[in-house]
């Protein structure tokens, strides 16, 4: 099984300069848990709910001011669409996240693998090893 047959396609993205609050606003209303932060068409970094509740709060600026270039996890690890289903597993439990972005060879976002995703198409065997490995203290 490919990346391809288990990701969702159209993940949102914003910009390097969106508000934290922007941000959160947008997570809720699309009741997802990560944004792709994208610059000049290109994906540069990845906000998740945690990166806003471990990096804002404890940031010292105001809230107000900061951005996703203040908060994002940059270095994103993405996966292809054409990788086998195995190989993406394997980078998240070995790298311990829970969202995966599929990114074509130019690094252009066009989807996104999740926890969820990978638990509704797999085996409960195969989910819940990734569930186990991902979820464990670092």
């Amino acid at each position: 099984m490919k990346v391809k047959d288990l990701m969702h396609t159209g993940a949102i993205c914003v910009e390097p300069s969106t508000s934290v609050k922007e941000i959160a606003k947008r997570m809720r209303d699309d009741d997802v848990g990560a944004l792709a932060v994208k610059a000049n068409g290109h994906l540069v970094g990845i906000v998740t709910d945690r990166d806003i509740t471990c990096r804002a709060f404890t940031h010292g600026d105001n809230l107000n001011r900061l951005t996703a270039e203040n908060v994002m996890t940059s270095n994103v690890v993405c996966c292809s669409p054409e990788d086998d289903i195995e190989v993406a597993i394997d980078v998240m439990e070995s790298k311990k996240i829970r969202r995966l972005p599929v990114t074509d060879v130019h690094r252009n976002m066009i989807g996104m693998l999740s926890l969820g995703d990978i638990s509704h198409k797999v085996n409960k065997e195969l989910s819940g090893e990734v569930l186990r490995a991902v979820s464990a203290h670092h």
